[in-house]
């Protein structure tokens, strides 16, 4: 019974992620809006906070649709799913549960309530969850445009070449 309700909880996480806006953050957003959200989720990765990260991109999107938006959300997608395998490779279990509980809980009613689950297992649910939806978010963006999504890849490629043990604590210098 625990672990179908855990299962449960950790499914409604992508639905749960989809939720309000970014703190600060205004309806009616122009570009100059863009560079503020995109400010604070590399600001977000650095701290490890990758539930704001996305959902700031994900207020992107919903304020100003655009190719840099889902490619930034992809990206958010990408960060997490790589630092999860970075977390597992050095048996950092416990830093994944961490991660599991920064993106499980967003109220403070979750204090009461509180997702449960095993490091490993959340390891597991977190990255199929991201990987299917960075999938998503990455075709959406190369519907809107594919040469300019090429390019903003070919950008993050470059960055993760450059970086490749810490690229997802933040951003393609080009994205700032």
């Amino acid at each position: 019974m625990i672990n179908s309700l855990k299962t449960f909880a950790a499914l409604g996480l992508v639905v749960m992620l989809g939720g309000g806006p970014a703190f600060g953050e205004q309806a009616g957003a122009g570009a100059g809006s863009m560079r503020t959200s995109l400010t604070k989720a590399h600001i977000y990765l650095v701290a490890g906070d990758y539930r704001r990260a996305l959902e700031v991109c994900q207020r992107e999107i919903d304020d100003a649709p655009s190719v840099e938006a889902y490619i930034h959300l992809t990206y958010v997608f990408h960060a997490i799913d790589a630092y999860l395998d970075h977390l597992s490779r050095e048996e950092r279990w416990n830093t994944v549960e961490q991660l599991y509980l920064n993106l499980a809980y967003k109220d403070p009613q979750d204090l009461l309530d509180p997702p449960g689950g095993l490091a490993r297992m959340a390891k597991e649910m977190i990255q199929t969850s991201v990987q299917q939806q960075s999938d998503v978010s990455a075709a959406m963006a190369t519907r809107l445009n594919k040469s300019e999504a090429d390019r903003l890849w070919q950008q993050q490629t470059q960055w993760r070449k450059a970086n490749p043990q810490t690229w997802w604590t933040g951003i393609p210098d080009a994205w700032r």
